[in-house]
């Protein structure tokens, strides 16, 4: 299986991780098809928005935070489980046409690595079909 490391470094963080996928199709010569990208991991999660402003990371992390606050009475033993309803509301996985070995996103569209329980070290699982 194919998988990125991706470590953050604060409990809730917004990585683009755009290039390394971009950087594992260069590495594998993979041309057209659909990659797969896949967080097996209950407490963070995959998702694609603007990443040439960096205040629309800050106003979802900040709404996020509104919408589910890590300290709401939560019955889970761990306290994290602002952390788990984060991650089902963002999604695990998502699928991308790759054309002449890119990635097709819109202009402003990046792919971003969630994290709402770090820091960690956490595993990003990649399959590519080709077309």
């Amino acid at each position: 299986m194919n998988a990125l490391s991706i470590t953050s470094q604060k409990r809730q963080q917004i990585i683009d991780i755009t290039s390394l996928l971009n950087d594992f199709i260069d590495h594998n010569g993979l041309e057209d098809g659909i990659l797969t990208v896949h967080c097996p991991h209950t407490t963070a999660g995959i998702s694609v928005n603007e990443n040439a402003d960096p205040d629309v990371k800050r106003d979802m992390t900040s709404f996020l935070n509104k919408m589910v606050p890590q300290n709401a009475g939560f019955a889970h033993m761990e306290g994290n489980s602002d952390a788990h309803i984060k991650s089902s509301l963002v999604g695990f996985s998502q699928n991308f046409i790759v054309e002449g070995s890119t990635i097709q996103l819109g202009t402003w569209q990046g792919v971003f690595f969630m994290e709402f329980d770090g820091p960690r070290t956490r595993q990003i699982w990649l399959k590519f079909i080709p077309a």
